[in-house]
This record gives structure tokens, C-alpha cells and sequence, in this order.
């Protein structure tokens, strides 16, 4: 396992990690950013769908992180630094002194995706959520409950970004996405591939327990606040969590890992 160690923050071969934060926002040339030793243990493995271009280690951290780096392949890059030199490369104090780079590839078409599914497939539709924290945890529930695919409309934030990856525990690395269109063009998709639309929501007609399944599942999950527009759910069975005491407001990461477990545990056609 060779090493490189750097000897200064302006060292040209690091380009790619230079100002994290800010680059987290405009775009690193097809590149981003993991983070973190449980991140990039899942990036790490064959289970990542994404290449890595190199890793960037604290030097504090290298002897502990030996069994995790026996998996890097022998060509992989793998720079060191001093925490003092890590922090000038990254902006700020980067405490878990692990990141790593990964290349997003030639991306897939929502139509191409759908059409490599199996004939039993759940798909999760996340609709116009910006919040990268929900983002990232509704893949964590996508990849733990096995769901074949996501698909997300661009008003929905990049599952690529480096909050999303960490809080998804890689689980954004795993499941294959599409990031496309708006909410009623992946919807037609939905369904020219038989799938069929299931909406959560507090409002929903039938209570998630009295669900079943059917062979191509797709379950829409909106904003939390405004939820799923009013025409979305015209096209879908919709679907609601019951709580007590009428309290109807649930993390929609929550609530998305709720029905996930739900939908995997029960295959049949569904029976309203």
C-alpha cells in the first residue's frame, strides 16, 4: 500500500479536495467528495457503483485505518498529510481525516433504468426534496431494504453531495439513481414500465398497514411541509403512516423507512 505524503497545501496533485465547502456547491468536474472511515469502507468495496480517483489521509489516522486500506486497489493514490496541512487544503478543520474522490461516470437515463429493472422491482421517488440530510436518509432506508432503484426530479438535491453521502452511510454509492426531469415526466415513465404510484402522505386514502405490494412498486415521497402536490397524488394510490393522539408528522427519511420495511415485507398484488 504505497503512500504519498504531502509536504505543503498548494501541492497540485490534491486540486480536486482544495476548498470543500464551496466546492460542494459548485461542482467538482464530474468528481465528489466521501467522507468518513464508514463511508469509505462501502467505497471501498464492490459494492460502490463509482470509481475512486485517490484518497486524502490525516497522517494520525493512517496505522488504524490498515485493514480498511488492504482493500484499496495497489493504483489508487492515496496522499498524507499533518492535520495543519489537511486543514489548508480542505478550508476547514476536517476532524474525521479521511476523504476521499470519486468519479460520477458516464450517468444513465431514468428510461434505461427503469428498463434494467426485474420484473418485481420497488423503486423510491423522492419529489422535491432539498434537504440533503432527508436525501441522504432516504437512501440509507433505500439501500438497507433493498430497493432496486431512486429516482428524483431536479428540484430534488444531488445525492452525490457530501452531506447527502455521509448521512446516506454510502448508501448513495449503492443504490443505482437517476436525478432527472420534473415530478410528472418520471411519473408517465413510472407507469409506461408498470409501476404502480404509491403516495405517502398524513392525507392518504388507506392506512399503510392495509397495503400490499404489487410486483413494480413505486413509492412517491415529498417535501416536508408542503408534501406531494395535489396532482401527484391524483395518480397514485396514497397511502398514510396512522399515529396517535393526531399528531401526523413524521421525518420524511422516516417515514420513507417505515413503508420500505413495510413493502419489503409484503409481495403480493396489491388489494385496496
Amino acid at each position: 500500500m504505497p503512500l504519498i505524503p504531502l509536504a505543503s497545501p498548494d501541492d497540485p496533485r490534491i486540486e480536486p479536495y482544495r476548498i470543500v465547502r464551496e466546492r460542494d456547491l459548485v461542482g467538482r468536474e464530474r468528481r465528489f467528495i466521501v467522507e468518513g472511515r464508514t463511508v469509505l469502507d462501502v467505497a471501498l468495496s464492490n459494492r460502490n457503483r463509482f470509481p475512486l480517483e485517490s484518497l486524502l489521509l490525516a497522517e494520525s489516522r493512517v496505522a488504524a485505518l490498515g485493514p480498511l486500506l488492504a482493500q484499496a486497489p495497489l493504483e489508487l493514490p492515496i496522499y498524507t498529510a499533518s492535520q495543519p496541512i489537511l486543514d489548508g487544503i480542505t478550508g476547514f478543520h476536517i476532524h474525521r481525516g479521511l476523504l476521499g474522490i470519486g468519479l460520477r461516470g458516464e450517468e444513465t437515463s431514468a428510461e434505461r433504468l427503469l428498463a434494467s429493472l426485474p420484473e418485481e422491482a420497488l423503486a423510491v421517488v423522492p419529489l422535491g426534496i432539498t434537504n440533503h440530510d432527508n436525501v441522504g436518509g432516504i437512501f440509507r432506508n433505500a439501500a438497507a431494504f433493498g430497493a432496486e432503484a431512486v429516482l428524483l426530479d431536479f428540484a430534488s438535491c444531488d445525492p452525490l453531495y457530501r452531506k447527502a453521502i455521509r448521512v446516506s452511510v454510502g448508501g448513495s454509492l449503492i443504490v443505482p439513481f437517476v436525478r432527472q426531469g420534473n415530478a410528472d415526466a418520471l411519473l408517465d415513465l413510472l407507469l409506461e414500465h408498470g409501476f404502480e404510484l404509491i403516495a405517502l402522505s398524513p392525507a392518504g386514502e388507506i392506512d399503510l398497514s392495509n397495503l400490499v405490494r404489487p410486483k413494480r412498486a413505486a413509492l412517491l415521497l415529498g417535501a416536508e411541509g408542503p408534501g406531494l402536490p395535489a396532482r401527484i397524488m391524483d395518480r397514485a394510490q396514497t397511502v398514510c403512516i396512522p399515529m396517535r393522539g393526531g399528531f401526523d408528522s413524521l421525518n420524511v427519511a422516516t417515514a420513507a423507512g417505515i413503508a420500505l420495511h413495510h413493502l419489503t415485507c409484503n409481495s403480493r398484488p396489491m388489494s385496496v
